[in-house]
Parts: C-alpha cells; structure tokens; sequence
C-alpha cells in the first residue's frame, strides 16, 4: 500500500488540555524511533531522552496555539509531533536571529519541535501527513525546525518537505549543535 492510500491510520490533534495523558505515549514512540539516543552516553544530558521530552512538552504546553497531532492506526498511537506559533525571538534567540533574513523574521512562525513515528510505521508517509496536519491546523507562513545532523531518516524527511539548512544552532554554549531547517509554507497575505 502506498503512503497516499493508506487508509487504516487516522490523524487526531489535541490542544494543551488534551496532552498530558498522552505524555507516556509520545515519550515512548520518541524513545522507539530514536534508538540511537536511548543507549548513547551524554544524551540525556544534551536533553535527548524520553524524560526531557517530556519536560519540554510539559514545558511548551504553555505557548497559545500550541498544537499536538497524533496518527493512530488500528487505535494504537503510532506516531505523533507538535509544534506551536512563536516569535522568531523565542525560536532563533539572541545569536542566531541576526542571521535569519528580514523577510523571515516578518512572517507568521511555527516552531516544529518534535515529530516522530515509531520505527515498524515508518516510510509509510505518517510523518508527511503529521507535518500536513500542523501546518493545517497553525497556518504559518515559514516552518522552523532543528534536526541533529547524524539524523539521516529525519533530515530525508524534511528534504522531500521541502525544509532548507538556515544554519547550526545550540541550545546553549556546551549543548550539542543541530542543523536549523526553514521552510516556506507560503506567501504573507
């Protein structure tokens, strides 16, 4: 079955109030498709772990207009991402914003913070349609994310997305330097 067929998995999305029971699913599809990070030394201390994912959410829970999306098929939970409007202040900070052009700066942002599917669904367009039903539900004018550069299926992702490298970022001095991935989703009204 091709990725556009696929008619046995179903997108729901959730406002703030709804996501906090969902915080153990998510943590664990996190966990499930990002392996590598699980058992290597130093990542929960980078913020890369199922416990900082959960904090962030918890964290990002108080952004207006955040926006979680999960895909269910047969009613279990099999991949999921959010993200939330923000500034390009919030998003890029202080050292980087400088580097973001003016035009970007002036348009409408979401912030894509996680996206995710558990490894046995992957490949399948999940995460094409997660990503879809954020830029449905937010209507930005430019999408923002962060990807590790090692991420090879993720950056595949954002590719075929359309996501263009802006430049490395770090979430703080000694934290580890991820690729900052922009992309057009259309013109200011």
């Amino acid at each position: 079955m091709t990725p556009s067929t696929r008619t046995d998995v179903v997108i729901r999305t959730y406002g703030t109030g709804q996501v906090p029971p969902l915080l153990d699913t998510i943590a664990d599809i996190w966990a499930d498709a990002h392996p590598e990070l699980v058992n290597t030394p130093g990542a929960s201390t980078d913020g890369l772990s199922a416990a900082a994912l959960r904090r962030q959410v918890v964290g990002h829970l108080r952004h207006e207009g955040f926006t979680l999306v999960a895909a269910y098929a047969h009613g279990t939970m099999v991949g999921f991402g959010y993200a939330f409007p923000c500034t390009p202040e919030y998003w890029y900070g202080p050292t980087l914003l400088p580097d973001i052009p003016e035009h970007v700066r002036a348009g409408r942002l979401m912030g894509l913070c996680e996206l995710a599917v558990s490894p046995s669904w992957q490949s399948q367009g999940i995460g094409s349609r997660l990503h879809a039903e954020l830029l449905k539900a937010i209507n930005p004018e430019w999408s923002s994310l962060l990807v590790r550069p090692d991420n090879t299926g993720g950056r595949g992702l954002y590719d075929r997305l359309g996501y263009e490298y802006a430049g490395p970022y770090r979430n703080s001095a000694d934290g580890p330097e991820y690729d900052l991935l922009l992309l057009r989703v259309h013109p200011a009204a």
